[in-house]
């Protein structure tokens, strides 16, 4: 055990040409699932804060569901969608990174959406008759109340991006986890176990670890900016 990391140590004290490849690819699917899954999830999040409509409670609970949903089960939904004989398979997307950004954005838009929802209309029952007051349309109110969240927002965001980057059944599946091209630290961690090489997985595990910390202490530093600033 001490040997194997020692080698991993070793690896990332190298700047290993694998490991960094494979962490390029990870955070470049998982960063652009978590913009997609937040240029979604944010205006959802303040629909359903502000607006009441017929079976909204139906699609929040349905909201909540697929937050919890398998990963597994969104990346064979994927697969049969982006298959040559699936309705996307002419985009040429599955066994790419594009695939896989796909299958990401689809399971954390509905996280983001569910936690800014509960967010959001905390504010929304504070300001809801300044707002109304002002007769402002539909999409200034969503802006407006995002930004004043705007600090409490980064958690749901944060909540999405370890939800990605994370990720193991659903890149496995739609990516396929090929060299060079498709493989993550999540899946490549699992091959690498399953084959016996200790130290790959080691390294590549302390990485995924730093940068969940990494993203959880500038969570922590934003709010104590806006605590000292705001409070």
């Amino acid at each position: 055990m001490l040997t194997a990391f020692r080698d991993a140590l070793s690896l990332l004290a190298h700047l290993d040409g694998g490991v960094i490849g494979i962490v390029l690819v990870s955070l470049q699917v998982s960063l652009t699932a978590l913009l997609f899954g937040t240029l979604l999830g944010l205006p959802v999040g303040a629909l359903l804060a502000t607006e009441e409509f017929r079976g909204k409670k139906a699609f929040i609970v349905t909201l909540n569901t697929l937050m919890g949903v398998p990963t597994v089960i969104v990346g064979v939904l994927v697969y049969l969608m982006l298959s040559r004989s699936g309705p996307l398979g002419a985009w040429g997307w599955l066994f790419t990174p594009k695939g896989m950004v796909l299958a990401q954005t689809l399971l954390t838009t509905p996280l983001i959406a569910a936690l800014s929802r509960q967010i959001l209309e905390d504010s929304w029952r504070i300001h809801r008759d300044s707002f109304m007051s002002l007769r402002l349309p539909s999409l200034s109110r969503y802006k407006w109340l995002i930004w004043d969240c705007r600090f409490s927002l980064t958690i749901a965001i944060l909540a999405g991006l370890a939800r990605a980057i994370s990720e193991v059944g659903a890149v496995m599946i739609v990516g396929g986890n090929i060299d060079h091209s498709t493989r993550t630290m999540t899946t490549a961690i699992a091959l690498e176990t399953s084959k016996g090489d200790l130290p790959l997985a080691l390294a590549l595990g302390i990485v995924l670890l730093a940068i969940v910390l990494l993203a959880n202490l500038f969570t922590f530093a934003v709010r104590q900016m806006a605590e000292r600033r705001y409070g």
